[in-house]
């Protein structure tokens, strides 16, 4: 049976220290003043997600490239020179809504532009 490239540690063809990941999905289950699930993923018998909290699914992932990424990167260039903080509104073609990415320094000031409005 093939391991995923995470269980082996292997992503964009490096090494990732194990530890590298975990203290990724430390940060975000923080950031939503959760902690991370001990085993997370599969080996949990507590849950699936990546976080303890009780009301957020949290699904974390680290990679060495990603092309969202690279639009982040790109459309932050574009915000910065014109004083506003960069937000992705990412659709697919027939699906309702869309996917919304925020950096996480930028996620409570988004949250108090969007109560004043």
């Amino acid at each position: 049976m093939r391991n995923s490239l995470k269980e082996i540690g292997l992503m964009g063809g490096q090494r990732m220290n194990r530890n590298t990941w975990k203290q990724r999905e430390r940060q975000a289950a923080k950031l939503f003043g959760s902690e991370r699930t001990p085993l997370s993923g599969g080996n949990s018998k507590i849950t699936r997600s990546d976080s303890l909290h009780d009301e957020l699914y949290l699904e974390c992932k680290h990679r060495n490239k990603s092309s969202l990424w690279n639009l982040y990167k790109e459309t932050k260039e574009k915000a910065k020179k014109e004083n506003k903080v960069p937000v992705l509104s990412i659709g697919l073609l027939g699906a309702n809504g869309s996917l919304i990415v925020i950096h996480s320094d930028d996620l409570k000031n988004v949250l108090k532009i969007m109560e004043g409005k």
